[in-house]
């Protein structure tokens, strides 16, 4: 009896595990590409999380330095602030702010839907209602071109009414071959089936950097392995025959930071007046009753280790203010610590990497953009550009056509495009 139960238990916590891996893939069916659609090229959007924009030449990632060597090499990509993982991706695929398409934290509250958003939070991630702005596979599939996404911020959610045609929930554990393989089989899909749109979605060398920090031999190893996947990828694309662009990005760098000296809530700080979301390189205070901000703004500015601004008065640079703010997200009051400090909530150590600062002041946080490809310029190196100009990059090769309002510009779809 008790060898009977025990396999009971087993068998239902093995089932409990087999749901929440979920690795199929999801197919939205019913769609085609309109003939037009299908004379044209094809882009795969590529995002190593936490690529640091000096990583390739710093630990020798040759194939990365060779391939954006033949095409487009730039000195860096500035993020967007703050310099966290999902509103950076987001704002590549929406040429948006932060403040501008409402993710404006990796964890914030919106005090209009008196809900928080997490980005561990599966249901507020695949809830399309937090998200603004036109994502890229939203714009295309509006103008009958397929896309799919082997993970992206907001690739899991309806935005708009609309999905990537294939995609896939997140899920870490599926092995980089297959998800290799999976390009492959998208790209050779007939015609009419095929994605023209790919975005792939890596996350190791960030999870490297947190824990090791930004020099540590596990990174560099994490970045030669992120090498050996694009020579992987590549390859496998090249026997396709067809006129396929790569378009690789991170989303921020990552920098080491004081895990000795923590930053702690500063003790004029009533915590019982704010709802205050988990942060480190930024923590936003949003009031509960408005009437309590000034005060306690006044004896924030006095403490050491961080500057405090009301969301009135950030840097102009940060294009993180009240009148940017058009989801009213942004904390009533934001603290920002002086790098390498950080705070610390928590009672765990801090890990030694990180990142979230303002990339203007902290050039750690600068990111990388390389591209190759038939629609792109050869053996070409420019300056650091601002990530909301991708969108428009993305769209002149895909011939897309977009009429919202978006903060990037196409002077580097210009500059860089044959």
């Amino acid at each position: 009896m008790g060898k009977k139960f025990f396999f009971i238990v087993c068998l239902f916590y093995s089932c409990i595990t087999s749901a929440q891996a979920d690795t199929a893939q999801k197919i939205v069916e019913g769609r085609e590409n309109s003939i037009d659609q299908q004379q044209k090229s094809y882009v795969i959007l590529i995002s190593a999380d936490g690529f640091r924009y000096d990583y390739a030449e710093k630990y020798q990632a040759k194939t990365l330095l060779a391939l954006s060597g033949n095409g487009v090499r730039a000195a860096a990509m500035i993020p967007s602030y703050p310099s966290l993982t999902f509103p950076n991706h987001y704002t590549i695929v929406t040429g948006l702010y932060p403040s501008h398409h409402g993710l404006v934290n990796n964890y914030f509250y919106d005090p209009s839907r008196k809900a928080s958003y997490g980005m561990r939070d599966a249901s507020a991630v695949k809830d399309g209602s937090w998200y603004g702005g036109t994502p890229l596979w939203v714009l295309a599939e509006q103008q009958q071109m397929l896309t799919a996404s082997f993970f992206w911020v907001g690739s899991e959610a309806n935005i708009k009414g609309t999905l990537p045609t294939y995609y896939y929930a997140f899920n870490d554990s599926i092995p980089i071959d297959r998800r290799i393989q999976t390009v492959i089989s998208w790209l050779k899909l007939p015609p009419e089936k095929r994605p023209h749109l790919i975005s792939f979605y890596i996350s190791r060398v960030d999870h490297e950097g947190h824990s090791y920090g930004p020099d540590a031999p596990e990174t560099a190893e994490a970045v030669r392995w992120v090498d050996t996947t694009i020579q992987k990828l590549t390859d496998a694309v090249k026997q396709t025959g067809l006129p396929v662009n790569f378009i690789f990005v991170s989303d921020h760098g990552m920098t080491k930071i004081d895990v000795d000296h923590p930053l702690s809530l500063p003790p004029s700080l009533d915590t019982s007046k704010f709802i205050i979301p988990r942060g480190s390189e930024l923590l936003e205070l949003y009031a509960k009753n408005k009437a309590n901000i000034s005060d306690i703004y006044k004896k924030l500015k006095k403490e050491k280790g961080f500057t405090a601004y009301l969301k009135s008065n950030t840097p102009s640079r940060l294009h993180y203010s009240s009148k940017d703010d058009v989801m009213n997200r942004i904390g009533d009051i934001l603290l920002i610590p002086t790098w390498p400090q950080a705070f610390n909530l928590s009672t765990r150590k801090l890990n030694p990497g990180a990142h979230g600062y303002d990339p203007r002041l902290v050039k750690d946080m600068l990111a990388t953009f390389y591209a190759w490809g038939p629609a792109f310029k050869n053996h070409l190196e420019i300056p650091a550009f601002e990530n909301v100009n991708v969108y428009p990059v993305i769209t002149k090769i895909l011939g897309l056509s977009y009429h919202d309002k978006i903060d990037g510009n196409s002077k580097l779809a210009r500059e860089i495009l044959k």
